[in-house]
């Protein structure tokens, strides 16, 4: 995950030509989207194994995402993103709860990405052991999540215009240069002779699938590939999508697993396996590679890049969950409260409840037993909520092929009659249910505390944030649709129907609105 958002797609108007992406562009935007090296040191654990995880997540999971929602995306293309598809197959509810688990996973996100910002910029002192102590401090590490996220946030209030040129370097600086550096030195230090720190037997491709806790870890490389969905809605702009889009996803699949296993090899072939911590294994690792390489200097800049990286990503993205969800919240699912924007158009009610949602959680940090452990728990708490909305995801696709058949899909799934469908949906719905059940399971490789306390926590805030979206949505009021707000409604709706019952029609949303069904009538207010 690189900080991305769902956010909601603009809606095209017709007639209006549109620039063709090319397949090179589409595999960039998608690598671009997915790849971050912040949680590398997770997967360092498992050595040579992690390459099965990275394999089986991108075949179980990446490559189902987004040839999904391509086909949602060119389907159902009026602003809404998730919380459309959805809405389309199941009604507002679920399309609600999905919605509201981007934001709220997103939100969770803030705090452990702030927290690899918070170690990167202790490393970037002068004595490697003074900082190494430091970056374990947790009142530092609060500190630096608050005082930054919080910043952010009033940045973000001048709009998005104000911070994309820091956010595009932010991204090259922080991302992608060392990323690089991480991967050249890591093989370098191998090839130059150094025994690396892990096994490099054939037989350790393979995990020890008899010990269950080695599994657990490996969960979170689900999360890795979260936000390729992102990108689904500029298929349309691909020239000929049915043969293209499915290449430019298979190479920026194999792209972006190559990346991410070479990067986490790097990382275990340098820093010894009993040494690895999640906060701060990847700075140990350059900083390692530096010392053997004669440019120790080199350490402390490539710190303060990653920060540079990380600080950037967030002020990027504190205003994009916030922003989807104030089309929902037009849409009348959110009070009017919560619709209040800026002069700049930024929804100022919902980013103060976002900031106070992050400074709660990142508070968290001095009632457990390590800064380490805080990190674990939130990560997995991310991990479930956004494995909860892709649950929903893959199902409505599957259910959107039989509730509306005939809805033109520029881009769809091939196989014959739906079977291609369940086959891709389906692979992605079940290792999106392993991932989440494995999610509670608590690690051995890593100091959590009390097990109970560390499953209680997870499955009792995954209940009260899955539960908070759901109870808003019963008691919504009808004054809470801002009419002026465009959002068109579900097709069902326009039809007249239940979301349950089969569509004959092959008319978009857009042509049923402009000429509607002699039927009963339907809105909002009826919506399952």
């Amino acid at each position: 995950m690189n900080g991305r958002t769902e956010l909601p797609p603009e809606e095209k108007a017709p007639g209006v030509s549109q620039k063709r992406l090319t397949i090179a562009a589409l595999v960039i935007m998608n690598m671009v989207a997915v790849i971050s090296l912040r949680g590398l040191p997770a997967e360092a654990e498992y050595g040579l194994s992690s390459i099965f995880y990275y394999v089986f997540a991108a075949v179980f999971f990446l490559v189902p995402v987004s040839l999904v929602a391509a086909e949602l995306a060119t389907g159902w293309p009026e602003k809404g993103g998730v919380f459309r598809w959805v809405g389309e197959a199941f009604g507002g509810r679920l399309a609600f709860l999905a919605m509201s688990m981007l934001f709220i996973e997103v939100t969770i996100w803030f705090p452990t990405a702030l927290t690899f910002g918070a170690v990167a910029l202790a490393y970037t002192g002068p004595d490697k052991g003074l900082d190494a102590q430091l970056s374990g401090k947790r009142f530092f590490v609060l500190a630096v999540v608050l005082i930054v996220y919080w910043l952010a946030t009033f940045v973000a209030f001048r709009g998005v215009a104000s911070f994309s040129r820091v956010a595009k370097w932010g991204g090259i600086i922080g991302t992608i240069v060392p990323a690089g550096i991480l991967i050249v030195l890591g093989f370098s230090y191998v090839i130059a002779g150094n025994s690396p720190r892990i096994d490099t037997g054939w037989g350790e491709l393979l995990p020890d699938f008899g010990n269950f806790s080695n599994v657990v870890l490996a969960a979170s490389i689900f999360l890795f590939y979260a936000g390729m969905e992102m990108n689904a809605i500029h298929v349309k702009e691909v020239k000929n999508p049915s043969r293209n889009y499915p290449i430019a996803i298979l190479i920026a699949a194999v792209g972006t697993v190559v990346i991410f296993v070479l990067g986490t090899l790097a990382i275990a072939f340098v820093v010894p396996h009993a040494d690895i911590n999640l906060t701060q294994s990847l700075l140990s690792a350059y900083g390692d590679m530096f010392d053997w390489a004669g440019i120790s200097w080199a350490a402390p800049i490539v710190a303060a890049a990653l920060a540079v990286g990380v600080l950037a990503g967030i002020v990027t993205w504190v205003g994009g969950p916030s922003s989807g969800l104030l089309v929902v919240a037009k849409g009348g699912y959110l009070p009017r409260f919560f619709q209040v924007t800026n002069a700049h158009g930024m929804a100022t009610h919902i980013m103060y409840l976002q900031a106070g949602m992050v400074t709660f959680l990142s508070v968290l940090f001095v009632v457990l037993p390590s800064v380490q452990a805080a990190y674990q728990i939130l990560s997995q708490l991310t991990v479930i909520l956004y494995l909860v909305m892709y649950l929903i995801m893959f199902a409505a696709a599957i259910h959107l092929r039989y509730s509306q058949p005939y809805r033109p899909r520029p881009y769809r799934i091939p196989g014959r009659g739906n079977i291609g469908m369940w086959i891709i949906a389906g692979a992605g719905f079940i290792g999106a249910l392993i991932a989440f059940v494995l999610s509670f399971v608590p690690p051995d490789q890593i100091s959590i505390g009390s097990p109970a306390l560390y499953v209680g926590l997870l499955m009792g805030l995954a209940i009260v944030f899955i539960a908070l979206p759901l109870w808003i949505y019963a008691i919504r009021k009808p004054h809470w649709r801002d009419p002026d707000a465009g959002f068109a409604p579900f097709t069902w709706q326009a039809e007249g129907r239940h979301p349950g019952v089969q569509s004959d029609s092959s008319a978009t949303t857009g042509e049923l609105l402009h000429h509607p069904p002699l039927k009963g009538p339907s809105g909002p207010g009826n919506a399952p």
